[in-house]
């Protein structure tokens, strides 16, 4: 492993693993953020309001078929006063009308908004672990880094990845760098809860957290973490891991398939998709997917996976039945987070090199649109109530896309 220092947005390195090159950004990886939600509702299925429980459900109004329209700027969101300071890694709709986006180590923060873009709340990580039963670290308060988010099945809590910990107890915080022989800190996953936009449960995993999914059926919380090479499996009725699965080095996205017996994980330190059942936890793998796979999101149907490739600079698009890669095609440069219409015609890509967005339809694969946005796109999301897209930019802006 060896790393080279750039002077790109605060210290940058380039990291080189079997063959596998990837961006990371001053202890925040670069090459594999953001994908989809596990359990998105297909367009007009009715999604619960948030806080409301799964008996008040709001219904995505008929939209025409995804694959004929075209990007156009709606708003631009920079940061106030009201809403603190903005360095979004990760943005995720919940499809009923809450939108949170993860400010990160460097505002310790994640913040929400309504489906039109409007401030609702700034959620500091800073919590009291030994308020939430964590009796083995000493007194005082700590805090995270939030890097990833997951709604659950009825979008009224939401699952936030800590990059790090830091205060007391805390004495070796993570790095993109690393190893299970690094030793670096374990790390904590927040809940928090729609209606209150309050943190009310916290739930230990393993190092340097990344992506987070849940299941469809509302069962598991699955976490990929970046340092001991695993994936956390929380029972989300005790918030508890119950189980860790060895994946290889740097896994990052993770998809899971609409019938719930299927996790798709991208591992970035080489070229393929590991796959899990869900019920037996067994492990298999799609070889030779592509270069540095970062985010993987799922087709409505199950049929297909979408890939980026951090090393190749494409996208793929890859058979769950044989692991085939069927298809793949270039977007703007550094493709790193993507997320899927509902219908599933269309795929949003956001390139961090060169300051776009791209969008590509399914069926062939094709490139029908590139767009400007904020400098460093990280984030993305499609929020199947308003068929809006959403791009989070480390610069400090987010940027709300109609799809018309």
């Amino acid at each position: 492993m060896s790393g080279v220092r750039l002077g790109i947005v605060g210290a940058v390195s380039v990291l080189v693993l079997a063959g596998a090159v990837f961006v990371e950004r001053s202890g925040v990886e670069e090459g594999a953020e953001g994908a989809g939600q596990a359990g998105k509702s297909p367009a007009g299925a009715a999604l619960p309001t948030p806080g409301a429980g799964s008996a008040t459900t709001t219904t995505p109004p008929p939209r025409p078929p995804s694959a004929g329209l075209r990007l156009a700027e709606h708003r631009v969101i920079t940061a106030t006063a009201e809403t603190g300071p903005l360095s979004p890694k990760s943005i995720v709709a919940s499809g009923t009308g809450v939108v949170y986006a993860q400010n990160m180590i460097y505002n310790h923060s994640v913040t929400a908004f309504d489906a039109d873009g409007d401030h609702l709340a700034t959620i500091s990580d800073e919590v009291d672990l030994a308020s939430f039963g964590i009796d083995d670290h000493p007194p005082g308060t700590v805090r995270g880094g939030p890097v990833e988010l997951a709604f659950s099945p009825d979008r009224t809590t939401a699952y936030v990845s800590n990059y790090s910990m830091y205060g007391p107890g805390f004495a070796n915080p993570g790095d993109d760098e690393c190893s299970p022989e690094s030793g670096f800190d374990s790390s904590f996953v927040y809940r928090i809860d729609v209606a209150s936009h309050a943190i009310d449960q916290v739930i230990s995993v393993g190092s340097v957290p990344k992506y987070v999914a849940t299941t469809p059926d509302g069962r598991h919380v699955l976490v990929t973490n970046w340092c001991t090479y695993d994936l956390s499996v929380i029972d989300a009725a005790t918030g508890r891991e119950v189980r860790r699965v060895p994946l290889g080095p740097y896994p990052r996205g993770i998809a899971v398939s609409p019938d719930g017996r299927t996790a798709y994980i991208a591992i970035m330190g080489g070229t393929d998709i590991v796959t899990v059942d869900l019920g037996s936890f067994a492990v298999g793998r799609f070889e030779g997917v592509g270069g540095g796979p970062r985010h993987v999101v799922i087709g409505p149907d199950g049929a297909y996976l979408y890939v980026t490739l951090n090393r190749d600079g494409r996208i793929a698009k890859v058979d769950t039945r044989t692991g085939e890669v069927v298809a793949t095609v270039a977007t703007g440069s550094a493709p790193r987070s993507m997320d899927i219409a509902a219908d599933g015609q269309s795929l949003y890509v956001v390139n961090y090199g060169s300051a776009t967005v791209s969008k590509v339809t399914t069926a062939d694969m094709v490139e029908v649109q590139e767009v400007s946005t904020g400098e460093h796109p990280i984030g993305v999301t499609y929020d199947p109530l308003t068929g809006r897209v959403w791009v989070a930019c480390y610069s400090g802006q987010i940027h709300i896309f109609d799809d018309r």
